[in-house]
């Protein structure tokens, strides 16, 4: 191939042409066509070649078909549920990992498993891996790429490394799952009603906390993107440490987390702890709203009416604040200081909502049910017909 003339050597000179120079003729040695090397050098991808070439796959979906008796259709339709892009029949894509994926499905399948219910864990499991392997990615450049490396160096660096390293994710990856779906198992109930019908109940009660960094929109217009990423970064982190069983952390996105719990008392302690946590390391402060309800569970997310309301309520939280409707006061009442904070119109609720700001107690000895009697110092004061404090008073 003249390299020079197809373009692929322009605006290099001296170390850089000839180490480019290099790695095309070694590429151009191991298959790469011309078409393949341009559109590399186009995307600033070409030191990224190899570790295609190793992660890659080799195998079209008519062959995963032919191998296993899972259509190819399907093979196809599921890679596209992963986020992925779609390929034409004959496309080798498809890795031997693949090729036992598919031998696992039609095994599902066989089962009893439902083709809905099989493309619905397909894209959730596309959800997380796209998430994880991004993050493995930016871990892996910042481990191995050195100051002053050449695109030889990265090249054959990262592509030795992915196939050292990556059969060793496999096992992570398993027990992770696993543990997980114990925890799950764990958690979840089959009772009467589930045996009689046949199926899990649609909702479930829950208490759902959300929790976001105040201010965290203007930050973003003063800080470098990097250290906005570690300021999301060490909010996920804090939630996580946070959220001890029953509380689970469901998701962070970004600026905000959410958490839940089957019982109020531990997830109004959760949010409390996170904002201390989150002002003893320097962060944005945060604000917390919760609410409880019936909520429906599906692909590992909630979704209703305590989300929506609990979502509403921290949009009104002081800075630092955990702010919770009526019920959750109630079911955890006893455990916690609470001050009345009024009754607040919220977007998607016909009537006020009565808001209680929940606070660690200055007095644990005190006795149950003290939060009704309207003592100062933080507590409930009842007042006649439950009369409203001005809007924004907390």
């Amino acid at each position: 191939m003249d390299f020079a003339a197809a373009g692929l050597l322009d605006g290099l000179e001296g170390k850089q042409r000839v180490a480019r120079e290099r790695l095309l003729s070694r590429l151009a040695e191991d298959g790469f066509t011309l078409a393949e090397l341009k559109a590399a050098v186009r995307d600033d991808r070409l030191a990224l070649l190899p570790v295609d070439r190793v992660l890659g796959g080799n195998h079209s979906a008519a062959e995963v078909e032919r191998q296993t008796g899972l259509p190819a259709s399907v093979m196809i339709s599921l890679r596209r549920l992963e986020g992925l892009p779609e390929p034409k029949l004959e496309d080798p894509v498809f890795s031997d990992e693949d090729i036992a994926a598919a031998r696992s499905t039609k095994l599902f399948l066989d089962a009893g498993f439902e083709q809905d219910a099989i493309a619905e864990l397909t894209r959730v499991l596309g959800e997380a891996m796209a998430r994880l392997a991004a993050t493995t990615t930016a871990a892996f450049v910042d481990a191995f790429l050195r100051p002053g490396d050449s695109e030889p160096d990265v090249a054959w660096r990262f592509a030795e490394l992915a196939e050292q390293l990556t059969p060793a994710l496999a096992p992570v990856l398993i027990a992770a799952f696993k543990a997980h779906l114990r925890d799950s198992v764990r958690r979840g109930m089959l009772g009467r009603e589930e045996l009689s019908s046949g199926q899990l109940a649609d909702a479930q009660p829950v208490v759902v906390c959300f929790a976001d960094l105040v201010g965290f929109t203007r930050l973003a217009g003063q800080v470098e993107l990097q250290e906005l990423g570690t300021v999301a970064g060490r909010l996920a982190r804090l939630a996580t440490e946070v959220s001890e069983p029953p509380v689970r952390l469901v998701k962070t996105i970004g600026d905000a987390a959410m958490l839940v719990s089957p019982d109020a008392a531990p997830l109004v302690a959760a949010a409390l702890s996170l904002v201390d946590a989150i002002e003893q390391a320097g962060l944005p402060s945060v604000r917390a709203g919760l609410a409880v309800g019936p909520a429906l569970v599906r692909a590992g997310d909630y979704y209703g009416q305590p989300v929506n309301l609990a979502s509403r309520v921290t949009g009104i939280a002081r800075p630092g604040s955990v702010l919770c409707t009526e019920d959750v006061r109630d079911g955890a009442l006893d455990q916690f200081d609470w001050s009345f904070a009024g009754r607040h119109r919220l977007k998607g609720v016909a009537d006020p909502v009565a808001l209680y700001r929940a606070r660690r107690q200055q007095n644990p000895d005190a006795q149950p049910g003290a939060a009704d009697k309207g003592s100062e110092g933080g507590r409930v004061r009842r007042r006649p017909a439950d009369r409203p404090r001005r809007r924004g008073s907390r």
